[in-house]
């Protein structure tokens, strides 16, 4: 069973109009309590033009369009596949090695399980760096120059950049709006440990000429890492989300001019559990292959490409409950460790690196 899911509407011009205003704090607490509850909110950014999205998936249905090794010209195991692309059938479901996660699914009613999956993800990834690199750091593979593909070269960097940057500077000030929110002394608690953050625009790419049978799983259920991700709206359906507040398998659809904030395991991690990462899963569903048929039928690419940033605190950073939520039973759950150390240890969870594939947490 899948529930429709209306998230809370956060407009950040509100906010951005005067901070301290009584309606900006009203938008605060909503998105506070809209990461609280769902781990989710919508958001509306005057900064982020529509068309610019539209922009960018027409580039990234163009690239994941092109032939096998025109792609796999642009893959980098030996960086963790922390820059450039990640092929089809490599990146695996956290849930495969972690337990807590196995837990929460063996939990679940039936009815709201998520669609099993078989392996690895039959999904493409091209993550690009957004934002300025630090000039120290401990953990250098997390904070490298792009890739640039050769097809691309003429307007890659130009498209890129200006929409990351949209999106980036749009889930900087959900951080901010998110802080007020949620108690924090100073509203820029979160966007300062940000700062040289290894953020990574990551669209991804499926193939809807190849994988289109229902119930197909894109992205098997799963959190994600980072800090806060943004998504831009598909131009296909098929993200379920899970509430915390619910466990009720739900459906998400983004609103025209909307953006989608999800919240990750670094934001889980500084306020100490207050506000948990997101579980979802992409998946193939009725309205999927309606569209599909659509798009088909008008000649467009069958690519469905999602247009998501990830929002990460800083490398070197020392993630632990922070704020109003440094308390000694959130400590304790949540030891201290170095952020560029715990997104090892998870991409080694999900075999995007090497190692043990033990949780981080």
């Amino acid at each position: 069973m899948v529930v429709p899911l209306a998230l809370p509407v956060v407009d950040l011009a509100v906010y951005m109009a005067d901070p301290t205003s009584a309606a900006a704090k009203a938008e605060a607490a909503k998105a506070a309590d809209a990461l609280k509850s769902y781990g989710a909110l919508l958001v509306r950014d005057p900064r982020v033009p529509e068309g610019a999205n539209g922009e960018f998936l027409d580039m990234m249905e163009q690239y994941f369009e092109q032939p096998l090794d025109a792609k796999m010209a642009d893959v980098r195991p030996e960086l963790n596949y922390q820059i450039g692309a990640t092929p089809e059938f490599v990146e695996e479901p956290c849930c495969f090695r972690d337990p807590k996660c196995q837990k929460i699914l063996e939990d679940l009613p039936a009815e709201d399980k998520p669609v099993q999956w078989t392996g690895a993800d039959p999904k493409w990834r091209f993550f690009h760096r957004i934002g300025p690199v630090p000039t120290e750091s401990k953990y250098p593979q997390l904070n490298t120059a792009p890739v640039v593909p050769a097809k691309f070269a003429d307007k890659w960097l130009s498209v890129m950049d200006t929409y990351g940057q949209q999106l980036h500077d749009a889930v900087e000030m959900v951080a901010e709006v998110a802080a007020v929110g949620l108690g924090y002394a100073d509203a820029k608690d979160f966007v300062n440990k940000a700062k040289f953050g290894p953020h990574l625009l990551a669209p991804t790419g499926s193939d809807l000429c190849r994988f289109n049978q229902l119930n197909t799983v894109f992205a098997g259920f799963h959190y994600d890492l980072n800090f806060l991700t943004i998504h831009g709206k598909s131009r296909y359906p098929g993200l379920h989300v899970w509430a915390r507040n619910s466990g009720i398998k739900m459906s998400v659809a983004v609103p025209d001019g909307c953006l989608l904030v999800q919240a990750g395991k670094e934001l889980e991690w500084l306020t100490g559990g207050a506000v948990l990462a997101g579980y979802h899963e992409v998946i193939v569903n009725e309205k999927t292959i309606e569209a599909a048929e659509r798009a088909k039928a008008a000649g467009r690419s069958l690519w469905r490409v999602s247009s998501t940033l990830f929002y990460h605190i800083a490398s070197d950073v020392v993630l632990k409950p922070t704020g109003p939520f440094d308390e000694p039973e959130r400590n304790a759950a949540y030891p201290a460790v170095d952020c560029g150390e715990y997104v090892r240890k998870e991409l080694e969870l999900i075999s995007l690196a090497e190692g043990s594939g033990k949780p981080s947490q």
